[in-house]
């Protein structure tokens, strides 16, 4: 049976592409036929490997009529802006998590992807991990009965890989809560059933020559009963890969070599050197990240049932029942990624929405939000945009 690839194009090479490659490469499902980069010499290398077209705007790129999905790896605080060129132009979106920064720009990406009647998927993020769908598969086949308590821990070095000086600034999208809790949460909430109803939480900012969070620990609760815990800290001590089977977060190797690496890399850099080692890091400038062993991760989860716990891990999960415990085993595909492919194409070809919806993107961000605004005021925050998992058909 022949399959009509998605002829995709994809605003911005930067490191979310670079990150997207692996499975770029090796889903046919979809082809790169064109990019959007303000750099010519990621343009030129994105022509050279693909053979596509490259733009320096994205209003040129969304106009392209071959183009019928665009995938948005932009910084977070673009995306609003692009999501309206694309959606304008009739084209549905894969957007790199968080959806926007402001609730005010979530409002209006929701809207203008009605208004344009395209599908907008939010990702790739940690919820599309193969062991986390495998977790909500064995949860919605009630085995084990309702979830009841979920704990979601990662200890990073985030802070201090390589940033541009807006990285370290909250109010532009900065900081551990948009670009990494943004996935806890997602996890969480899909493990949950994604309708949270409150958070109580505090945040740490603790160095002043990175001036934003760089951790936090919140309390969620959820429709049904169920409650979970969220704690992150991206201050590069202690590393939680060592609970993971000393696997990365991104599917590599991890070895005691590595400890150190990236407050080490940073010593004696003023932000303008800081900010060319990150460029290093983007499409066509030779840095590439380990190929992938096992699924990506995003620290321990654990998932607390009536009749049983569950354990995510890279390669499957561990299910501790009530007189037995056994494995069960969720394999690398060769497109490491390949989950968000099959939401792309199953929305774009089968016009069916995935959890992970610009809905489910907003409800997310209004818990980043929540978790802000709780550690300043120590009240607890009741949520008005959360949303549950549908797996939606269009009927227009």
């Amino acid at each position: 049976m022949t399959f009509d690839p998605i002829r995709l194009g994809v605003v911005g090479l930067g490191r979310a592409f670079v990150l997207m490659l692996p499975t770029l490469r090796n889903d046919a499902r979809v082809k790169l036929i064109a990019a959007a980069a303000p750099r010519a010499e990621s343009r030129e290398a994105f022509e050279a490997e693909f053979g596509g077209r490259g733009y320096a705007s994205v209003e040129a790129l969304a106009n392209d009529p071959e183009v019928e999905a665009v995938y948005i790896a932009t910084p977070h605080q673009m995306h609003a802006e692009h999501v309206a060129a694309v959606a304008a132009a009739g084209k549905h979106i894969l957007v790199d998590k968080p959806l926007s920064v402001t609730m005010a720009d979530a409002d209006n990406m929701v809207d203008v992807a009605r208004a344009a009647g395209v599908h907008l998927i939010v990702g790739p993020s940690h919820s599309f991990d193969p062991p986390v769908l495998k977790a909500r598969q064995i949860i919605e086949s009630g085995q084990f009965g309702a979830v009841r308590m979920v704990q979601a821990l990662n200890y990073t070095d985030f802070l201090y890989r390589p940033r541009r000086p807006e990285e370290l600034r909250t109010e532009e999208g900065g900081g551990v809560l948009f670009s990494q809790g943004i996935h806890q949460i997602d996890i969480v909430r899909l493990l949950c059933g994604g309708r949270a109803k409150s958070v109580t939480a505090m945040t740490g900012a603790w160095d002043p020559e990175r001036p934003t969070e760089g951790a936090y620990s919140a309390l969620m609760d959820f429709d049904g009963g169920a409650f979970a815990t969220l704690t992150y800290s991206g201050y590069a001590h202690f590393d939680s890969d060592d609970w993971m089977d000393n696997v990365a977060e991104l599917g590599g190797a991890k070895g005691p070599e590595s400890y150190g690496a990236a407050r080490r890399a940073l010593q004696n850099l003023d932000p303008v050197a800081e900010a060319k080692l990150k460029a290093t890091r983007t499409y066509g400038a030779g840095t590439v990240p380990p190929s992938a062993l096992s699924n990506e991760h995003f620290g321990p989860i654990i998932v607390l049932c009536d009749r049983a716990d569950l354990r995510l891990r890279p390669g499957g999960i561990d299910i501790f029942g009530d007189t037995e415990r056994h494995r069960v085993e969720v394999p690398l595909n060769a497109a490491p990624r390949k989950s968000v492919i099959d939401a792309l194409v199953a929305a774009v070809r089968q016009k069916i929405a995935p959890p992970q919806t610009a809905e489910w993107g907003r409800a997310s961000l209004e818990v980043c939000h929540a978790i802000l605004d709780s550690a300043q005021t120590g009240e607890t925050i009741k949520l008005t945009r959360q949303c549950g998992i549908e797996y939606r058909e269009e009927t227009q």
